[in-house]
């Protein structure tokens, strides 16, 4: 009988991994005063407010407008930069759909770069090389929570005259250089969906420290209203991007364990690398030393097949999952998504931009690719485990390794 799990042998994972979303009385006692409140609207209560303060808080910055989801905060910073027809944001191929889509919302071209071949954020080289005098923004995301090179994109938005977001929704609380991500730029994007690092099973966070854009954004989401006039004044385009009363309440509470959390992950990626950089054929995400916290939203490895006798991505996944270690699903390119080749992303532009041929759409993206269908990402849970979970998962991917032509 083989060693390995899949083919009948004996799990590599002993015992289980810590469950998620984690909770306690705190969360049933916040919903509970919620619930004997009577007030469950955003609007009236003071739950989500005070969520929202803490939060940009927490970060380092002055505003934090929350929403529904990480996708709305995106479209309402879109929104309030004043993103429209015509113009063009700059986002690397590697990332969720939600990142280009929100950029269509806004009738606007993402235009899409490749990523850094070891850290998979957004290559700032490729980003200046396609800025145009249509360009108004660049999108950063901090991809597994490692945040994308900053400085180069920080120093090339304000040198272009360009409005630099980050979306965060891998990072809540990840640093760099010793400062909280999302404070950046003119905003840092948040999501907080069920598998996120802090989650009310949906929900999304705007920050900023540019008081002009705060105003535009919490407008924008609060259907166009202006804080301190008339309930019914609509000024601008708006839509209803409020964050109840119930998810403002158990995020504040998840955010008081969010420092002692991350402090965790971050310690027991660091053993993995050790332990993973040991196994043929795996190498980690790079740790760019600028970096100075991770939040790791995933681990995310890069496994080489020749390493593996040539068995797919998939089949290792599989093994992988057998001997109790679970991973999640890594971003496809953006450009292979059915929206870019059939061409329905058209529909959200106008005008000549409509028509006209977008180049990068022809790219190879090598770096998008490698990242994409060579990676596996092990979920954030993991990370919550102590070093002998960590070593368990070492010993099972090494075993997978030593085993692999069982498995071709």
């Amino acid at each position: 009988m083989c060693a390995l799990a899949l083919l009948g042998g004996s799990k590599a994972k002993s015992k289980p991994f810590p469950v998620w979303p984690y909770y306690d009385e705190r969360e049933e006692k916040a919903l509970k005063e919620v619930l004997e409140s009577r007030i469950w609207w955003r609007t009236p209560g003071t739950k989500t407010l005070e969520f929202e303060r803490a939060f940009a808080a927490f970060h380092g910055a002055r505003h934090g407008i929350a929403v529904t989801n990480g996708t709305a905060a995106l479209e309402v910073a879109m929104a309030g930069l004043g993103i429209t027809a015509g113009d063009e944001v700059i986002l690397p191929n590697f990332t969720f759909v939600a990142t280009a889509s929100a950029v269509l919302f806004a009738n606007a071209l993402p235009v899409l770069v490749d990523v850094d071949p070891e850290t998979y954020c957004i290559n700032p080289d490729l980003v200046e090389a396609a800025i145009t005098p249509r360009t108004k923004a660049i999108i950063a995301v901090h991809m597994g929570g490692h945040p994308a090179d900053l400085d180069r994109l920080k120093e090339i938005a304000s040198s272009k005259g360009l409005a630099l977001v980050e979306d965060s929704s891998h990072a809540h609380a990840s640093e760099w250089r010793g400062q909280r991500i999302g404070t950046f730029g003119v905003a840092g994007t948040f999501s907080f969906q069920a598998s996120k690092l802090i989650t009310a099973g949906e929900g999304g966070m705007i920050i900023s420290n540019d008081d002009k854009f705060e105003v535009q954004a919490r407008s924008v989401h609060d259907c166009g209203r202006m804080p301190g006039q008339w309930f019914y004044s609509h000024y601008i385009y708006g839509s209803n991007y409020r964050l109840s009363e119930w998810q403002g309440a158990v995020l504040n509470v998840q955010l008081g364990r969010l420092d002692e959390q991350t402090k965790r992950r971050h310690e027991n990626a660091r053993v993995l690398d050790r332990l993973l950089s040991e196994i043929p054929g795996i190498t980690p995400q790079k740790l760019d030393e600028r970096c100075t916290r991770n939040g790791q939203y995933a681990y995310i490895f890069h496994v080489n097949k020749k390493k593996f006798a040539k068995i797919s991505t998939e089949r290792f996944i599989a093994a992988m999952n057998a001997e109790g270690i679970p991973n999640q699903a890594s971003y496809p390119p953006l450009h292979e998504l059915d929206i870019f080749k059939s061409g329905e992303y058209r529909k959200r532009l106008s005008g000549k931009q409509a028509k006209q041929k977008h180049g990068f759409l022809k790219k190879k993206f090598p770096a998008t690719q490698k990242a994409a269908w060579e990676t596996v990402w092990i979920p954030q849970p993991v990370l919550l485990g102590d070093e002998e979970d960590m070593r368990e998962i070492a010993a099972g991917l090494a075993k997978i390794q030593k085993n692999a032509k069982e498995l071709a």
